[in-house]
């Protein structure tokens, strides 16, 4: 970052009041021009002008794009850190500019509630197919309980949550993370992840869209890795184990949560199962094979599936590599 683009980019009330909704949550632009009372196009072309500065960044779902906050604790240059202070300092220093904050942020409040319900509406048309689905095997809250208890009771770093799906996961393990980052193929699910994350400090997590076998993320970023129940649909598991080694720190922990191996045929055509869970001796090999160190497993048993979670220590650290580009729909 540089000074005069920094200052010149921050020279604007609405810019500034762009920049003190980003650190709240991500917005699209629509959703900031809704907030702002202006024209998408006009908005637009703010949001350029921030992230020209440094001071925001795009990243883009499928035929989304949303902004956030380039400034925030875990990203932010010494310079980004000091435009952050500054403009909450001026937010508590200048009552006309609290007030402007405010009011933006009453507005934002309605977007969301608006992102709420439309989860809701989501989970209230597939209800039918998640009930069917969990009734084959443990309820959520003890294999949530002993996912907590097989990563130990030390704090779990940088946490990468593999296929995040709804967010539950990456919610549930967030106290215990300096930093979560959920990544998902689906731009419709990490929709939903956002809901269910909104409420998290700014900065403390990021929704990331990629593949699981071609991870956008640079070597050794992340203290811990979960898999949780999305495994079963790789085609090739050891690809994405291979690359989830590849992001992981020496010493760091991965955890995969999935069916014991099972004869469900159903679940290939009713939800696109790839696998039919997995062997503790499959399992362990595989683990074994993309650089882990495993521990014993535990069994979660259900009716008629059953659930494991296999843990595993990162045995050595590779070599740094160049990110790939997440995947755009």
């Amino acid at each position: 970052m540089r000074i005069e683009p920094t200052l010149r980019a921050l020279a604007d009330p609405t810019r500034l009041r762009i920049m003190r909704l980003l650190a709240a949550m991500e917005l699209s632009v629509g959703e900031l021009a809704q907030v702002l009372g202006q024209s998408q196009p006009r908005v637009s072309r703010h949001v350029r002008i921030l992230c020209d500065a440094g001071l925001a960044e795009r990243h883009k779902e499928g035929a989304w794009v949303f902004l956030r906050s380039a400034i925030g604790e875990h990203r932010a240059p010494p310079l980004g850190a000091a435009a952050a202070r500054l403009l909450a300092v001026a937010e508590e220093g200048d009552a006309q500019f609290a007030a402007r904050c405010a009011e933006d942020r009453r507005h934002l409040a309605a977007i969301r509630a608006a992102r709420e319900s439309a989860a809701e509406s989501y989970f209230a048309r597939h209800a039918d197919e998640w009930d069917r689905l969990r009734s084959l095997h443990s309820p959520d809250g003890p294999v949530e309980a002993a996912l907590q208890g097989a990563l130990g009771e030390g704090g779990l770093g940088a946490l990468l949550d593999i296929g995040t799906g709804t967010g539950r996961i990456a919610q549930l393990l967030s106290p215990r993370a300096s930093h979560v980052t959920g990544l998902d193929k689906s731009p419709d699910m990490l929709r939903l992840a956002r809901t269910r994350l909104q409420d998290l400090p700014a900065g403390q997590v990021d929704l990331v869209q990629g593949d699981f076998t071609a991870l956008p993320f640079a070597a050794a970023s992340f203290d811990t890795v979960v898999f949780h129940q999305v495994l079963h649909y790789a085609q090739d598991p050891l690809a994405a184990l291979a690359e989830a080694a590849r992001v992981c720190r020496s010493g760091g922990t991965i955890a995969v949560v999935d069916f014991a191996a099972h004869e469900r045929e159903e679940l290939r055509t009713e939800h696109a199962h790839a696998r039919l869970g997995f062997s503790d001796e499959a399992m362990l090999a595989l683990l074994a094979e993309a650089g882990f160190a495993a521990a014993a497993p535990v069994a979660l048993p259900g009716k008629p599936l059953t659930v494991k979670i296999w843990t595993g220590r990162r045995l050595a650290a590779p070599a740094p590599a160049s990110p790939k580009k997440a995947i755009s729909a």
